[in-house]
């Protein structure tokens, strides 16, 4: 099996390396790779690296992510987002590939408190979020063979996340204040790769498995509850931190161009059934993430 995935500088771009070399050749390219065109923004650019790699699966781990900056330049996010997945969907089609990509809780208005299942309906509050679905769209109209996985609130030991952050503020302030009404599952980038591995070896096997399906870590928190943890198991690990307190405070204490969903809620009923799958709880990713970054 040959494998294309773009995106590989990324936390899930990076992770995925680790976890689809088992499974066959694998050509890596990022946005500013040599040998291929992995320029989002350059379309041609990538059809003409999928003729040129003729490859059996196609994993897109690239995406605009700066949810607030996508408010201010609609048409580069909706290029990244919507207009390059639909072409490596137009030629995944034509060749007969299986296209795996990555999408977003933000495809939703954030309402209720209920995880939402794969058929609820959709109403992004963002750009991010409206063209994130309108790459959706356009991967399930090309007609190709697909996995799209809806997913929230990624980290990774690489790279910055809030985990790092929380633990730096920690160190210099006694307070913090931390949103509380938002909800959803902390998701490691590691988890993403190791079940798009699994399901896309299903797939070669059953490809009426292919579809959308959502994908977190299971349980829920809040921002607030996530920094406590975080905070606690640093603690606890040895690290002299300042804060003092943590407190709790509404979205609206910390307006942004972007609007935030308050519900990431994800049912992940179907992929669990579907790839005969127990997703691990949120809390076991981020403890494990932590003694990474802390070395303890």
């Amino acid at each position: 099996m040959k494998i294309l995935l773009l995106g590989k500088g990324g936390q899930v771009g990076w992770e995925l390396q680790r976890a689809l070399l088992p499974l066959g050749r694998l050509v890596s390219v990022d946005f500013d790779s040599i040998d291929y065109c992995g320029d989002f923004t350059n379309l041609e650019g990538l059809a003409e690296t999928v003729r040129a790699v003729q490859p059996d699966v196609i994993v897109n781990a690239a995406a605009h992510t700066a949810v607030d900056k996508a408010e201010s330049e609609p048409e580069l996010a909706r290029t990244i987002n919507a207009l390059a997945p639909g072409v490596l969907a137009r030629e995944a089609a034509i060749i007969g590939a299986l296209l795996v990509h990555y999408s977003t809780d933000y495809v939703f208005d954030g309402g209720g408190d209920a995880p939402r299942s794969e058929s609820d309906p959709i109403g992004p509050l963002s750009v991010y979020g409206a063209t994130k679905l309108e790459g959706e769209h356009l991967i399930q109209q090309s007609g190709c063979k697909h996995l799209i996985f809806r997913t929230s609130w990624v980290y990774a030991a690489r790279g910055g996340n809030f985990a790092k952050t929380m633990l730096k503020l920690a160190k210099e302030r006694e307070r913090l204040t931390i949103i509380d009404d938002q909800i959803g599952a902390p998701t490691g980038a590691d988890l993403l790769a190791d079940v798009t591995a699994h399901a896309i070896r299903a797939v070669q096997v059953r490809p009426d498995l292919s579809g959308l399906y959502h994908l977190v870590a299971a349980g829920e928190t809040s921002w607030h509850g996530y920094a406590n943890l975080v905070i606690d198991f640093a603690r606890k690990a040895g690290e002299v931190l300042a804060v003092q307190e943590i407190a709790s405070v509404p979205t609206t204490s910390f307006p942004t161009p972007a609007k935030r969903p308050l519900n990431s809620r994800l049912s992940c009923a179907k992929i669990e059934g579907s790839f005969k799958l127990r997703l691990p709880h949120w809390q076991a990713g981020v403890e494990r993430m932590l003694t990474e970054i802390l070395g303890k």
